[in-house]
């Protein structure tokens, strides 16, 4: 999991780094080391973010749910039936089927099933429970928490002694 954090931290913040690194003319240098180091002032705020809010968690599944269901899946498949939707793009298609589907309408109903499937079950359920469990959680957050999500400290209460 921690390198899957590392590879996505990564690809979010390069598009950050190229765009700092051409504000400030280090974008053409050829070191690697001078390019890291000037990438230190968009790294450390984001980590300084990532300290704040530990629970990131929750939010990250939400947001997985509600939109990458959207933008990985569902928005990607309907724009494949939409530009092959006729016979002339079907025919003058750079890339042909693959053997395993040997016609367009098994591409159709493949594309129909990923987005009803991903509808219903990544966005309705898989919505539905981060949400829930974003509200369910949301009394526990806090910045900069000591302990986040720590099970109640329960407290001892002296013996009565009669």
């Amino acid at each position: 999991m921690l390198i899957h954090q590392f590879i996505t931290f990564g690809f979010a913040c390069t598009p950050l780094y190229f765009v700092w690194e051409k504000v400030i003319g280090m974008h053409d240098t050829k070191s690697i080391c001078l390019r890291a180091l000037a990438r230190l002032p968009v790294v450390i705020p984001i980590w300084f973010l990532a300290i704040i809010f530990p629970f990131f968690g929750p939010i990250n599944s939400a947001v997985g749910a509600l939109l990458v269901s959207f933008t990985v899946y569902i928005i990607p498949a309907l724009a494949h039936m939409l530009t092959f939707r006729s016979a002339s793009a079907r025919q003058n298609a750079a890339e042909k089927l693959p053997f395993f589907l040997p016609s367009w309408t098994g591409m159709y109903v493949v594309n129909a099933l990923i987005v009803v499937w991903v509808f219903i079950v990544g966005f309705g359920f898989g919505g539905w429970a981060s949400m829930t469990n974003f509200i369910k959680q949301v009394d526990t957050f806090g910045l900069f928490a000591k302990c986040y999500q720590c099970p109640p400290k329960v407290s001892a209460s002296p013996p009565v002694h009669h």
